[in-house]
């Protein structure tokens, strides 16, 4: 079996496409399936189970690719010890929050710098992305992990405050105490379609718990930019980070309220597709953006 064969098919199980693997390795479509093929003859067993929409991996497949990724992993390692003084070479796809990226962007020629064999595609949304139909390296997410399938890097935890702008303030009076939040309204914020109504969050040290108080809104937004204009703008109370307010805050644009009513810190991690086989110029920058995040929070 030729090493590259196994990597391809690593890639084709766990995309769950050939024409998603041959874009993602940057492959003619033809050269995927024929290593698939060689394989499965080389083997004597079907490793995928092809439909028109999908590729299934199989169970003889699913023992294979627990086999081959271990596998190479090792090649990967056992060849770096040979490649010191070689630079980083490739792509990474990261996705990321829009107010992180436009933070990371800042700060992303010096990493650059130092590998300039490297190419960097950042995207940025707020919404949960396919981490591998989507074909990313890593992801920066905020909030729960869901998918326990993923490998998660702690990242610190993201402190929020309350803010609103000093137009809003002034015509609406300055709340404090959660019973003032009834004649208040919130900047409704959704980056996913099955996120909660709109209402203001807040922990309660006494249970230990957060604890959630409905609010009316005026305007819905999916992203944080949006979220934090909409706030500038006067349309309402808005929850958002820290770091991210401090600026504003220190310009007279936004203004602290109900500070003895926080919500908890949210956390947040980095996500990989897989814990083995992840390639070396990843794990650099996933090492780079960690310490980055660690001095913006």
């Amino acid at each position: 079996m030729q090493t590259e064969d196994l990597r391809i098919f690593s890639w084709v199980a766990r995309l769950g496409s050939l024409t998603r693997t041959a874009d993602r390795l940057d492959l003619p479509r033809a050269t995927i399936s024929n290593a698939i093929q060689r394989l499965e003859e080389q083997l004597g067993a079907r490793l995928l189970q092809r439909t028109t929409r999908r590729v299934q991996i199989t169970r003889e497949g699913a023992d294979l690719l627990e086999r081959c990724d271990r596998l190479l992993e090792d090649l990967d390692d056992i060849s770096a010890l040979f490649r010191q003084g070689d630079q980083l070479r490739g792509r990474i796809r990261a996705d990321m929050p829009l107010g992180l990226a436009a933070q990371v962007s800042a700060h992303l020629a010096s990493f650059l710098a130092a590998h300039p064999q490297l190419q960097v595609d950042l995207f940025s949304t707020d919404r949960r992305v396919d981490l591998l139909g989507e074909g990313f390296d890593l992801v920066v997410r905020v909030g729960a992990v869901v998918d326990q399938s993923l490998v998660a890097r702690p990242l610190p935890p993201l402190e929020l405050i309350n803010v609103a702008s000093p137009a809003y303030l002034a015509q609406h009076g300055t709340p404090a105490t959660l019973d003032d939040l009834a004649r208040h309204w919130l900047v409704n914020y959704q980056p996913n379609p099955a996120s909660q109504p709109a209402g203001f969050e807040y922990y309660d040290s006494a249970s230990g718990q957060t604890q959630y108080l409905a609010m009316g809104h005026k305007v819905t937004v999916n992203n944080s930019v949006a979220y934090s204009a909409a706030c500038r703008g006067g349309l309402g109370i808005a929850q958002l980070p820290q770091s991210a307010a401090q600026a504003d805050i220190q310009a007279g644009l936004l203004a602290q309220v109900l500070s003895d009513y926080l919500p908890a810190p949210m956390p947040s991690h980095i996500l990989f597709p897989h814990r083995r086989n992840i390639p070396k110029r990843v794990r650099v920058f996933a090492d780079w953006l960690g310490e980055l995040v660690q001095t913006m929070r």
